[in-house]
């Protein structure tokens, strides 16, 4: 139950992170773009996390362990710093972008926008489900196994791809071309986190190396 009080407390400390670094920058609450991304985000997300809470509390409390003071790698906390920095970087130029008119986004891209918000998030439930320790550090635990089926067998970091879409489609959401400029850098801090992770995951998770043979790509079929 004490767990589960953590998440629910988890969830509304992020519907006010959102909030805070949406309506502030926009400098109103009539930004209905924000009142959607937010409510996607939050019923996409809160339904798995109540799942969890009652039926694989062991799940969520690899999903909770989270931050960079939880992270045991140098690379690995400058990597979560940076995805803050880069989450917080999107929802305020974005949000800049709404309050200026610095670009015109249709009603069509928005949702579109939208959809890629809820099939980033809709990735990464799938990719725990299908790998309960996906944990929200990096870390190797005892008789961990190498998971290859499923969005495993596509790319070897689907948690990471589901990220990249929700990256993509967060300012086009939030009514925002301009926010697409956080791309670059988002990109660069997920490559950084998946390279020192394979490192640590060839050191340290038995059959990682033959199964790294077996499916070539990290994040993208056909790219990288």
């Amino acid at each position: 139950m004490k767990l589960f009080i953590q998440a629910a407390a988890a969830s509304l400390f992020g519907v006010v992170f959102f909030g805070v670094f949406l309506f502030w920058p926009a400098g109103t609450f009539d930004y209905w773009q924000a009142w959607v991304f937010i409510a996607i985000f939050t019923a996409v997300s809160s339904g798995p996390t109540m799942y969890w809470g009652l039926r694989k509390p062991e799940v969520l409390r690899r999903r909770m362990h989270a931050g960079p003071i939880a992270e045991t790698r140098i690379a690995q906390k400058i990597a979560t710093v940076g995805t803050m920095a880069m989450v917080i970087a999107v929802l305020v130029i974005s949000a800049l972008d709404h309050r200026f008119g610095w670009s015109q986004v249709p009603i069509s891209v928005v949702v579109i926008g939208d959809i890629l918000v809820a099939v980033g998030l809709a990735t990464a439930t799938i990719v725990v489900n299908q790998n309960s320790y996906a944990a929200a550090t990096i870390r190797v635990e005892a008789e961990q196994p190498v998971v290859s089926t499923g969005l495993y067998g596509l790319v070897r970091h689907p948690m990471y791809a589901g990220a990249l879409i929700m990256i993509v489609g967060m300012p086009l959401a939030l009514d925002s071309y301009w926010g697409l400029v956080t791309l670059v850098p988002a990109v660069a801090v997920l490559a950084l986190r998946i390279d020192d992770e394979e490192k640590m995951l060839r050191e340290e998770l038995a059959g990682y190396d033959e199964y790294a043979q077996k499916v070539h790509y990290r994040l993208a079929p056909g790219v990288w």
